[in-house]
């Protein structure tokens, strides 16, 4: 692919009966991604995706074309693709792969709408109260973990977990003391309807303290595509009466969801310090 076609592309989908009426071109290396989009910028909120059949519209002139942005960064990195446009403002995008009903789902987000939920929220800095220095167990498998602010004492140390993806041991090592579990809205979603989360809450109750942390609101349950509304809600309710030990936590964004799951472990490891010296 020629630098010339390093081009995010955004057309009006030729397909008048869509009830998504845009077609958005992503540039990835080797092949273009065609999608049909039902926003053609996630301005307000995340913006439902679907893999268009087929190429790009032949001939060009079958779309019209409504914009055309040179591309200065394009590149998957697991279940989502980060885009940079060459522009000065809305350049950051992120395309999230996820599951809901067995099917390939899209949602199109950016960083206006990941703080539109909690606008100005400040996440502080200082340490969790009356704990020193702290190591968090980081699970193998997470591939872009959280990096918790090595300014407060945090030390991370990656270990294939027998459930979760952050921890922290009990004085003198070998078990767990407490889990986190993080999960973006999306894959909440998926798991709750393909009956994955009932699993990992089951493993997880098994273990003195658990949770499971979602980046983002509960308000956007509701406004899940191609489910029906309060579906996902009722699965979430049945689950917390079944499994009342591992509460489902919603934190906004992702800088709030770090902030609790290290209050969370540091408040663990604190009380567990206490106990031993007790």
């Amino acid at each position: 692919m020629g630098a010339s076609a390093r081009l995010f592309v955004v057309a009006r989908n030729p397909d008048a009966g869509s009830r998504l009426p845009y077609l958005v071109r992503v540039p990835l290396p080797g092949r273009d991604l065609v999608l049909k989009a039902r926003e053609p910028w996630p301005r307000t909120g995340a913006v439902y995706c679907h893999p268009a059949e087929g190429e790009w519209p032949d001939p060009p002139a079958s779309a019209e074309i409504l914009e055309q942005v040179p591309v200065r960064s394009c590149r998957r990195r697991g279940a989502a693709i980060d885009l940079v446009l060459d522009r000065a403002r809305e350049h950051r995008s992120q395309l999230v792969f996820t599951r809901a009903r067995g099917r390939e789902v899209i949602f199109w987000q950016s960083p206006r709408t990941a703080r539109a939920a909690r606008p100005g929220v400040r996440v502080p800095g200082r340490r969790a109260s009356g704990l020193g220095e702290l190591t968090i167990l980081v699970d193998t498998r997470e591939r872009y973990p959280w990096r918790f602010g090595r300014q407060r004492g945090v030390t991370l140390e990656r270990r294939a977990l027998p459930a979760g993806d952050y921890a922290v041991e009990a004085p003198g090592g070998g078990e767990l003391a407490a889990v986190v579990e993080r999960k973006t809205l999306a894959d909440l979603a998926g798991s709750l309807v393909d009956g994955g989360l009932g699993y990992l809450l089951a493993e997880l109750a098994e273990l003195p303290r658990a949770a499971v942390v979602v980046e983002g609101r509960y308000g956007g349950v509701f406004k899940l595509e191609h489910v029906q509304p309060g579906f996902v809600a009722d699965l979430l309710g049945a689950l917390a009466v079944r499994y009342p030990t591992v509460p489902v936590v919603f934190c906004d964004t992702r800088p709030l969801a770090q902030e609790w799951a290290y209050r969370f472990l540091g408040a663990a490891a604190a009380e567990l310090r206490r106990a031993a010296r007790g």
